[in-house]
């Protein structure tokens, strides 16, 4: 037993930075977590990276530490610098991928049109500072400042501000006494994106 932990516990602690990592990105991103395969895969490749970057950091502090002596370098040393970069390197990540910092460069240079959010759904929402109108599949329609959206168009709920019904004759009925109304995305049919923030009625000029 005491060899099996001996041989298993460098494993872990060689894995563990880029399953942290991992998880930091997963846990301030939108995107759906993939299945366990391929979190696994992204796990190692972001344990690669961490390595990689430990590897530079020893360097630097062994050539700063011939002028100016810090301390020993040792396995603790290790440990904890991988746990800073693991924080760091996911936390960059997913806040580069919430910024589509990435994929705005690339369609720039013309190699993708794509960008880094999870779906279309999700990018358009994001990207459109706007009031929107939900069609609801009663024929019910609810005006209003998006605050919360769903991932999945399927699945979630919207989170309208400022809201107000549309009739179908006569103006709006503002909800003023509401802060906001939460609706189910799968009661939703279709959203209309308005061209600007409306004001406190939830009606875009």
């Amino acid at each position: 037993m005491d060899n099996l932990y001996k041989e298993v516990t460098p494993l872990l602690t060689f894995l563990l930075p880029g399953f942290l990592s991992a998880w930091m990105f997963y846990g301030l991103t939108s995107h759906p977590k993939p299945g366990q395969f391929e979190r696994t895969i992204e796990a190692l490749v972001f344990t690669f990276v961490v390595q990689g970057l430990i590897e530079l950091i020893q360097l630097l502090l062994e050539v700063v530490g011939r002028t100016f002596a810090i301390g020993a370098w040792t396995a603790t040393s290790q440990v904890l610098w991988s746990v800073i970069v693991a924080i760091l390197l996911g936390s960059t990540v997913a806040a580069a991928v919430n910024k589509d910092v990435f994929h705005t460069w690339l369609r720039r240079k013309g190699l993708t049109s794509r960008s880094s959010h999870p779906s279309e759904w999700f990018c358009v929402l994001a990207s459109h500072s706007s009031d929107v109108i939900l069609h609801l599949k009663d024929g019910r329609r609810l005006t209003g400042w998006p605050k919360e959206w769903p991932v999945d168009p399927c699945m979630g709920q919207f989170y309208l501000q400022d809201p107000a019904w549309i009739l179908e004759d006569g103006p709006p009925l503002v909800l003023a006494a509401l802060d906001g109304i939460i609706i189910r995305a799968e009661d939703v049919r279709w959203v209309e994106l308005l061209p600007a923030k409306g004001g406190d009625d939830g009606i875009s000029p």
